[in-house]
């Protein structure tokens, strides 16, 4: 397919244009005035999603925290308007009662502005996106998504541009990032989740993962979970691209059990790759994007202590997290109901020690790319694994169920909004 065949290409001719054009964009943001790369420091966001927090905390080192931040200061006008329509109290409710486990979700995802002055959050039970600003912790702009749940978000690698999942609505909305406006929106499958970006900011990739909280959980049911499939769009029109049925290609690698809603995935760094989990598996599969087909299939050990009820599985999940060492070499992956982490070597996906962890939820690479980063939402912190050896180096305390952790920057200094 074109996409495939040109992906190379345009990589490197978005490195070179980037090469090239450097010394001018520094330059210009000198003359406007813009924050410095000098003046911002780099940090992780770690989103405490029932606590309505996210917590900031050094990128790499000991991880030690540096600030919080409350991402609901406008919870009690939210809830006043859900409580004044039925029916987004009846999603509200049911948000919290099925993919909530009994709470509210106040952050699913968050980015931070390119000059480390806001800090960009989707707020599921809240159906929105907002900006707050990290200086003073009020709301800079709020958009509201289609539908009743907003999910995982993107940022462009410019910076300029957030993709965000519209669950109930089937949509992807892209916002600038500045402003909230909405530059445009696409159709996606059912439950729209995971959304990449190209290197090049040209095309963005969303997985839809279909109906993941409903009991018809038996192999042979898997048609109940409706339409799921990866979306491929122009990142400036919008316009479809592509759609890959991951069904048809795990029929044709003998892999006919297996579900085809992709959850978390990552490029190698060429974007040749695809790594990527799907719902009920314990370990991760290796896509070619230029052959179109499933080359490789890594099966990760069970946890002899995890129910084998995958009704108890939360949002039909087995794995879900995964990540790359910018290097290639290497992939992080958390083990979400078998309670561990592990360094994968990628050319021959042996797995390392398996790092006992409580239900970590995400993977992350942190500032320095010398360590895995995971969210234990089980027992209220993040863990950093170093790639070389694939052991446990630090844990962090941070707030209620960690989930998303997003490299960022704040201004040099900064230590939380005032007043907090």
């Amino acid at each position: 397919m074109p996409l495939r065949r040109t992906r190379h290409l345009c990589v490197l001719a978005a490195a070179l244009a980037l090469t090239v054009t450097a010394p001018a964009s520094v330059a210009s943001a000198a003359d406007t005035g813009q924050t410095s790369a000098d003046a911002l420091r780099e940090v992780l966001f770690v989103g405490n999603n029932w606590d309505g927090t996210a917590d900031v905390i050094e990128s790499a080192g000991d991880f030690e925290r540096i600030g919080r931040i409350d991402v609901v200061p406008d919870r009690d006008e939210r809830m006043a308007e859900i409580n004044a329509d039925p029916i987004h109290w009846i999603y509200f409710m049911a948000i919290r009662n099925s993919v909530g486990e009994g709470h509210d979700q106040f952050v699913d995802d968050m980015y931070s502005t390119p000059d480390g002055t806001s800090v960009v959050v989707s707020r599921p039970s809240f159906a929105d996106v907002v900006s707050l600003d990290l200086a003073t912790g009020e709301v800079n702009w709020r958009f509201r998504v289609s539908g009743y749940r907003s999910d995982h978000m993107a940022v462009s690698p410019d910076g300029k541009r957030v993709a965000v999942s519209a669950s109930t609505s089937n949509k992807v909305h892209v916002l600038d990032i500045e402003t909230g406006a909405e530059l445009g929106s696409f159709a996606t499958g059912d439950k729209p989740h995971e959304n990449v970006f190209s290197a090049d900011g040209k095309h963005i990739w969303n997985m839809s993962i279909g109906e993941v909280n409903t009991a018809l959980d038996a192999t042979w049911l898997d048609w109940t979970k409706g339409d799921r499939r990866i979306t491929v769009v122009d990142a400036t029109t919008f316009r479809q691209v592509e759609v890959i049925d991951m069904r048809q290609r795990l029929d044709a690698a003998g892999l006919k059990d297996y579900s085809d809603a992709v959850r978390p995935a990552a490029f190698s760094p060429d974007e040749s790759k695809l790594y990527f989990q799907v719902s009920f598996f314990n370990g991760f599969l290796e896509y070619d994007v230029a052959t179109d087909r499933i080359t490789r299939t890594k099966t990760l050990p069970k946890n002899p202590a995890t129910s084998t009820d995958r009704t108890t599985w939360v949002n039909d999940s087995r794995h879900h997290g995964i990540t790359m060492k910018p290097d290639g070499t290497k992939l992080c992956v958390a083990g979400t109901m078998d309670d561990y982490a592990t360094v994968v070597d990628r050319t021959t996906l042996e797995e390392g020690p398996l790092v006992t962890v409580s239900k970590p939820y995400w993977a992350t690479v942190s500032g320095d790319g010398a360590s895995c980063v995971v969210s234990e939402s089980g027992a209220d912190q993040v863990t950093a694994i170093d790639f070389a050896t694939g052991e446990k180096t630090v844990s962090v305390p941070v707030g209620d169920h960690p989930q998303r952790v997003r490299l960022g920057q704040v201004e040099a200094g900064w230590s939380g909004p005032s007043g907090s």
